[in-house]
């Protein structure tokens, strides 16, 4: 997650303004605060997926608030990611505050002075490591660099990593992300037998 985002205006030739953010958007090769490291040439790789096939389609689109779930919901939308950037260990990104309900907001409540952040939203697989952290997976896939939020987790931004209060598994029989409750599995692994 990144707090170091700044708040550009800009004018159409026909006198509109637009409004966009700028600024970190990802880090790699750094632990942040949920105590996760994304390997920098892991990154390097999703972030030209993602820029391919979503930036330059102009797909990549980001919520207000942090949503639980794996997928864009379209009235969630706030702002459109423009560019991606690579900068050192940090992904420098820009987007477009969008004329949205949800871009409304977030574009009142910049005017208005609020610090938002930006955090990203991504699935994949993680290994823990000794040193109480874990460390992020090939397999990867952004489902979209920026939510905007107030409160992020990454070093230097208010961006955050893979679905934090959740747990997903990609269903190859459906084609769908389907919520697995981590917890309550291991937590019943012990009471069942070998068999089980």
């Amino acid at each position: 997650q990144i707090d170091d985002v700044q708040y550009l205006t800009e004018t159409t030739e026909s006198g509109k303004k637009k409004l966009y953010i700028e600024g970190t958007f990802l880090v790699g090769d750094e632990v942040n605060r949920n105590r996760r490291m994304y390997p920098m040439n892991l990154l390097r790789k999703e972030v030209a997926r993602y820029t391919k096939e979503l930036i330059e389609d102009n797909r990549a689109l980001g919520e207000l608030g942090h949503p639980e779930s794996p997928t864009i919901l379209l009235e969630r939308v706030s702002h459109k990611i423009i560019s991606l950037k690579e900068d050192g260990n940090r992904f420098i990104g820009k987007a477009l505050i969008l004329d949205t309900p949800y871009g409304q907001i977030a574009k009142n409540l910049i005017e208005s002075g609020v610090k938002l952040g930006v955090s990203s939203r991504a699935l994949g697989n993680l290994v823990p490591t000794n040193e109480n952290y874990s460390i992020v997976q090939d397999g990867l896939k952004l489902v979209t660099a920026s939510d905007l939020v107030i409160d992020p987790s990454g070093p230097g931004c208010f961006v955050n990593g893979i679905m934090e209060q959740k747990e997903f598994y990609y269903d190859l029989a459906t084609g769908t992300y389907i919520e697995q409750e981590v917890e309550q599995l291991y937590e019943s692994l012990p009471k069942l037998s070998t068999k089980e």
